[in-house]
């Protein structure tokens, strides 16, 4: 496997973006690597073999995706990365320093305090944190796309990782054919690289725009602490009076939040909610021809991730798993509607400039974003 040691930038190293960083990603690495179980026993024969047909798949996938979508059709393919548990963490925590980085050097540094944005808890505290977090998703991911790595490839810029142990884990729990679920996953990553690599502008609007949401950020964290009390007995009233269930984590931050933080906050949600839906679209529109088992696979991945005992089910809502599930359905059902309604070509309208993104409320309401794009 390829396991690609590193260093990462500490928070004394200066610099544009450096100037910024407020947590250790060496320790959050380290610390997750302690804590992160071994990935499963696997006969040296069938991974090896799991290996070779992954790195395949991840070339021969986006070429499937490309005839779908009709993005990137003259784009050089770089074949992905396949990795092991602690590899995809030194990759995510690499990629998650140049994302945040890249996103800080856009905003106001005067706004942008380590201080107020972490609660004076430091640099390796913050690590620590990051760390613990990255062992939990270290035995979940099954493959990521990490738009701000080096792909080795004249043309093609970002980083696709294939946890392999994770892969085959989730492919023998399923009870679904390896090379079909290999296949899958594949599908879902090559469509996040062609989405960032088809679409230029892509890569720095989403760092601007969390650039833009962490400015926004201007309030210490005690001031945030400060408004809690009041927030929760507001939702608890709104619950009992309109029989609602918990808003959950994601809903009791945009509670706290100032009207410009929710705004901020929205785009990243929107951005996000398409790029993962599309790509949840895809991996099941490419279809049988290509994953003969992909409608078997489909429902018992769905059930699959609602899955799980009560620890991990607590750990996915504070976490946000949760909420990114429920990103998968809300994007998955909004390309499907528009393609459905107006065809492929001209949904990739979408991608024309982010004024042609849909809005989170666009989301939920698919022939808002037609009659707004295309009359």
């Amino acid at each position: 496997m390829n396991a690609r040691p590193s260093t990462l930038p500490t928070p004394q190293d200066r610099g544009a973006a450096g100037e910024h960083r407020a947590l250790d990603w060496n320790v959050a690495v380290a610390t997750a690597v302690r804590l992160m179980k071994p990935g499963p026993e696997v006969p040296r024969p069938e991974a090896e073999q799991a290996v070779r047909s992954l790195r395949r798949f991840s070339v021969e996938a986006e070429s499937h995706v490309r005839e779908l979508t009709g993005l990137g059709l003259d784009l050089p393919i770089a074949e992905g990365d396949v990795v092991d548990r602690p590899a995809w963490v030194r990759g995510a925590a690499d990629g998650l320093a140049e994302l945040t980085d890249a996103a800080l050097s856009t905003a106001d540094s005067q706004l942008l305090r380590g201080n107020d944005l972490l609660g004076g808890i430091g640099a390796r505290g913050a690590g620590v944190q990051a760390g613990v977090v990255l062992a939990y998703l270290g035995g979940k991911v099954l493959g990521q796309f990490d738009p701000y790595g080096e792909s080795g490839v004249a043309g093609q810029h970002g980083r696709l990782l294939l946890v392999a142990p994770n892969i085959v884990a989730a492919q023998k729990s399923l009870g679904v054919p390896g090379d079909d679920f290999r296949m899958w996953v594949c599908l879902h990553e090559s469509t996040h690289r062609l989405q960032f690599n088809a679409v230029p502008w892509l890569r720095e609007h989403f760092a601007e725009s969390l650039g833009t949401l962490l400015a926004e950020m201007e309030g210490t964290t005690g001031e945030l602490l400060g408004r809690l009390p009041s927030v929760l007995r507001e939702a608890r009233s709104a619950r009992s009076s309109s029989g609602d269930s918990s808003p959950g984590m994601l809903g009791v931050i945009e509670l706290l939040q100032t009207p410009s933080q929710r705004a901020a906050l929205d785009r990243i949600i929107a951005i996000s909610t398409l790029l993962e839906g599309h790509a949840d679209h895809v991996m099941d529109a490419v279809g049988p021809r290509v994953v003969p088992s992909v409608g078997t696979i489909r429902q018992r991945f769905t059930e699959r991730r609602k899955g799980g005992g009560l620890l991990d089910r607590v750990l996915r809502s504070l976490l946000g798993v949760d909420a990114k599930i429920r990103q998968y359905a809300q994007g998955a059902a909004f390309t499907g509607h528009v393609v459905d309604a107006i065809g492929m070509a001209d949904f990739n309208a979408i991608w024309t400039s982010p004024d042609t993104l849909p809005t989170r409320a666009e989301i939920v309401d698919p022939d808002a974003w037609i009659r707004r794009v295309h009359g």
